[in-house]
């Protein structure tokens, strides 16, 4: 499979990021493994509260993907496993039941990669510049 750019890269994370942040994910952490990797650019670890909202986040996740015309390479959701992993190529997703989180603890696997804020992986570029009216109004007024 063809790698995409690092652009793709980015909005296909800020896809996932934001399909499973309206979904209420739990603890929801991005890695850039670019550097750690050569197989993908970016983890994606979430924590769902219970088997129904973590098929629940699955489901959204699909569908955000699916309307963005991205092909799902695979996902492995094993029933009652606590765990799905939902590979994009260049941004893989793993949903975790907060024990089976714990267990396998992807965070330190992976803890010489950069992290991104969820602010930051749902960015679609650089911050927006504040307009000089509103920079002014928010600085103290001297005496």
């Amino acid at each position: 499979m063809k790698r995409t750019t690092k652009t793709a890269s980015r909005e296909l994370l800020r896809i996932c990021c934001v399909a499973l942040d309206e979904k209420k994910a739990g603890d929801l952490r991005v890695f850039d493994v670019s550097e750690q990797s050569s197989i993908t650019d970016f983890l994606v670890l979430a924590t769902a509260t219970s088997e129904p909202h973590l098929r629940a986040m699955r489901i959204e996740l699909e569908k955000a993907v699916d309307a963005s015309k991205t092909r799902i390479v695979g996902i492995d959701a094993a029933h009652d496993s606590g765990w799905v992993v939902v590979d994009l190529f260049d941004v893989m997703v793993h949903l975790f039941l907060p024990d089976r989180r714990s267990l396998y603890s992807l965070e330190r696997l992976w803890k010489d990669a950069a992290e991104l804020s969820l602010a930051e992986a749902i960015s679609t570029g650089p911050k927006p510049k504040v307009a000089k009216k509103q920079a002014k109004a928010a600085r103290p007024k001297r005496k």
